[in-house]
């Protein structure tokens, strides 16, 4: 096994091309993108990710381009604090796109951009991938890090529906760079089913919309016009900032919604295909996505090396390993959801008296 084509270019993607590439594989990375998105919304490294990162050398650079939060502060309409709690100190916050940025740095591989793979068919020997505009070619592997809607997922497992599952949210988050925001702090505003978040960012401020609703008959993760409907719907006569944001939403360029879903598969390959990353085990918003891309990617190449000339043995291994992570992220969605997005007014009270509770704890245990 020698040639690796990866779908996606992102933060596994990215990941993965560097692993292969110092354990002697040739990858090339296809994106649909016309390349690296220049925004994004803060993700965190933390944990195993950030002995993969260190190993790669760009921790420093992680670090350099990292927001200065501190603290996530929650306020009522009027834009009193009614709740809070300090965010973990040991964690690397920063932009998506300057994650992805640093990762794919890392590596000269080649990319194609601006296309996608159309048609996937596997035989003993390999594996022979129709492009949308590039001319097909013929790879020993084949692996899917292409995300929640992974094309290389339908292609070689079957359709999207029979994999992710709606979790009964939406997000939507869109860079807002003239707000004025304190840079050491999130401030979130709820009401029952609804939150709002302004992230001061690394310059560029943005702001993060989440609210509760059933699968929305007929969504389309490609619709933005479809988007800024429902998310203009959705918070309708909301209080606190919500009106001047809302203003910014129809002429925004720039604006990411989608559903929070739950990715789940019997098995991440079949024969000479693999996922990676949220295409084989998203649990978006609420997963450590980022973390576990990373740490995923590094297993699969560290398992590919390992096992070179038996894909299946090194699929097998990187799937036992890396599900040890991802496990407890699958069960930890419905907790981690009633802490942002509380369904009711009583639920958002007892969240705020908790963080407050909480604060109060810590500072008498720092004295």
């Amino acid at each position: 096994m020698k040639t690796v084509l990866i779908s996606g270019a992102g933060i596994a993607g990215s990941t993965l091309a560097y692993w292969l590439t110092r354990h002697g594989f040739e990858p090339t990375v296809v994106e649909r993108a016309h390349g690296q998105r220049s925004s994004g919304s803060p993700v965190d490294v933390r944990g195993p990710a950030r002995e993969v990162v260190e190993r790669m050398g760009v921790l420093p650079r992680l670090r350099a381009a990292a927001t200065r939060v501190t603290r996530l502060t929650f306020v009522d309409g009027r834009g009193r604090r009614v709740g809070g709690m300090r965010m973990p100190s040991d964690d690397i916050e920063l932009p998506r796109a300057d994650l992805a940025r640093v990762l794919s740095s890392t590596v000269a591989v080649e990319c194609l951009y601006d296309d996608t793979v159309t048609a996937l068919r596997q035989d003993p020997g390999g594996v022979d991938v129709t492009f949308e505009n590039a001319a097909p070619r013929r790879f020993d592997l084949v692996v899917g890090a292409d995300g929640l809607h992974s094309a290389v997922r339908r292609l070689a497992f079957g359709p999207e529906e029979r994999y992710a599952d709606h979790l009964g949210m939406y997000v939507a988050t869109l860079p807002l760079p003239g707000l004025a925001l304190d840079p050491h702090e999130v401030v979130v505003y709820n009401s029952p089913g609804r939150a709002v978040a302004l992230h001061p960012g690394t310059g560029q401020g943005g702001a993060a919309f989440f609210f509760r609703s059933p699968a929305v008959p007929g969504f389309d993760h490609r619709d933005t016009a479809q988007h800024k409907r429902l998310l203009a719907g959705a918070f309708a006569g909301g209080a606190w900032r919500i009106p001047e944001l809302l203003e910014q939403v129809p002429q925004a360029d720039d604006l990411f919604f989608d559903s929070v879903s739950r990715v789940r598969l019997e098995s991440w390959s079949t024969g000479r295909i693999a996922l990676l990353g949220d295409a084989a085990s998203c649990v978006s918003l609420f997963g450590d996505g980022s973390t576990l891309a990373i740490a995923g990617a590094a297993t699969l190449a560290d398992a590919l090396a390992a096992h070179r000339d038996d894909h299946i043995a090194a699929f097998r291994a990187y799937e036992a390993r890396h599900r040890l992570l991802t496990g407890p992220k699958q069960r930890f969605v419905a907790p981690a959801s009633r802490l942002l997005i509380p369904a009711t007014r009583y639920g958002i009270a007892a969240r705020n008296a908790g963080t407050r509770l909480l604060s109060v704890v810590s500072r008498a245990r720092a004295a």
